[in-house]
């Protein structure tokens, strides 16, 4: 449940963005922009989904292609490409997806738990799925996701 100016709400406010042919969602209280593709910078002896780092508004950012991340098929970056910038802890990381749709509201009570495969996103990385009309959305665990990109960057970088 969320809480908005006193008054609480079953709704979720998610981003909405596409890897492959399949919609994702994150939650936007952990979205801090979305950003045009921009120059990255290669850091050496990381893993080939760390694509680099940018300097966003002073801050350097680690870059994940999320693509890569979960195993799929690379894709050249075109211009739908976005990154999505997402704090947690603290801590900043780009990730770079196919397009980034749309913000919208989800009933909290139409997501349901992970099934045990969707698509080729391993289960770990995956919190849960909703359904909102038509629509199928993967809510995506990033605390799982980011886990070694912390280490990582932390670590290295």
């Amino acid at each position: 449940m969320a809480e908005v100016s006193g008054v609480v709400t079953n709704e979720m406010k998610v981003i909405v963005f596409q890897l492959m042919d399949k919609e994702y969602a994150v939650g936007v209280e952990v979205v801090e922009s979305i950003e045009k593709l921009i120059s990255i910078t290669k850091v050496p002896n990381t893993p080939s989904y760390i694509k680099g780092v940018i300097n966003l508004r002073g801050v350097v950012t680690p870059i994940v292609d999320l693509r890569e991340r979960f195993g799929m098929e690379r894709k050249p970056l075109d211009d739908s490409s976005r990154i999505i910038i997402v704090s947690l802890e603290e801590f900043e990381v780009g990730l770079i997806v196919d397009a980034a749709n749309d913000v919208i509201d989800i009933p909290v009570d139409s997501i349901g738990p992970q099934p045990e495969v969707v698509g080729s996103v391993e289960s770990e990385f995956i919190s849960g799925v909703a359904k909102v009309g038509k629509r199928l959305l993967v809510m995506l665990n990033l605390d799982k996701v980011l886990q070694p990109v912390k280490r990582v960057t932390t670590d290295e970088i």
